[in-house]
């Protein structure tokens, strides 16, 4: 179930990346993030992360190749992190809060999650800077552009047996009837709907007539 609700997600995330990668001149996003200026950058990163992924739509799978993308483009390390953070706002879900808990509870949900964010990109761009550990070199890697055979190679092999297995297993149970339902199917609703009305009105019906039958006893 799992994999059936992320592929989206993580489709999305890639697309948007190679997007971002292909469409938007390096200069432009490092002009953006303030690269070269070290205090502004670490100022504007955690601020502006968060909105970037609210905008993107994609959650946390697929945002992290977004996340290389930015920090490619020139985004601080803090604001890499806020920008990971921020799955808990992207635009879905904030509707879905909206949804559930009304228009007021949903925008200060996601103002106190937006603050946290900021406050947790700072955090790391604060602690990382002071131990030494954020790093130097922009040249993260979207996707490999090859195959060599080394130990991910094998993990993939085996792990994507492992899948198959568990996929085949998951259709032979009656997998696909219960993601059709899980769905929303609106043909499986009105039957639904349909059966259980003429249920209810037959039931009244035999209880009208069993009443009608004892009255006339």
């Amino acid at each position: 179930m799992d994999w059936a609700a992320v592929w989206r997600y993580i489709a999305g995330g890639l697309l948007i990346a190679g997007a971002i990668d292909a469409w938007i001149p390096k200069e432009w996003l490092r002009a953006f993030f303030f690269e070269g200026n070290d205090l502004l950058a670490a100022l504007w990163g955690p601020i502006i992360g968060p909105v970037v992924a609210l905008l993107s739509f994609v959650c946390s799978v697929g945002n992290v190749p977004i996340a290389a993308v930015l920090w490619n483009g020139g985004i601080s390390f803090g604001g890499v992190a806020s920008f990971i953070f921020a799955d808990l706002i992207v635009l879905p879900i904030i509707l879905i809060y909206r949804k559930y808990y009304g228009t007021k509870a949903a925008l200060r949900i996601t103002g106190t999650f937006y603050l946290a964010m900021v406050l947790a990109g700072y955090a790391v761009e604060v602690i990382f800077a002071a131990t030494g550990l954020t790093p130097h070199t922009r040249n993260a890697i979207v996707a490999e552009a090859g195959i060599s055979w080394n130990y991910t190679t094998w993990l993939n092999i085996a792990f994507h047996a492992l899948a198959l297995l568990l996929v085949t297993r998951f259709l032979l149970n009656g997998g696909a009837r219960m993601l059709k339902m899980m769905g929303g199917s609106p043909d499986t609703h009105e039957h639904a709907g349909h059966n259980a009305h003429e249920h209810a009105v037959s039931d009244h019906g035999h209880e009208h007539g069993g009443a009608h039958d004892g009255h006339q006893h």
